[in-house]
């Protein structure tokens, strides 16, 4: 399993969110391999990324979010 989450530069939930999906991960006897990426504006819209943070799961959207790509 391939998991990529984005990030905005500002966006202060790397921590927690590494915490959960290493958690959620051992806590699920799975293994994957999962890479941060830290996106400015431009990089986030011509990804479709649509939030900060958003999770990824072998290249789509785990929370399928509704509306225009880019991230504050």
């Amino acid at each position: 399993m391939k998991i990529d989450c984005y990030l905005s530069e500002h966006c202060g939930s790397y921590h927690q969110l590494r915490e959960n999906i290493n958690r959620a991960l051992a806590e699920s006897y799975l293994s994957a391999d999962v890479e941060y990426h830290t996106l400015q504006y431009d990089e986030a819209v011509a990804r479709g990324v649509k939030g900060s943070p958003s999770i990824w799961v072998n290249g789509r959207d785990l929370f399928g979010i509704e509306g225009s790509a880019g991230i504050a």
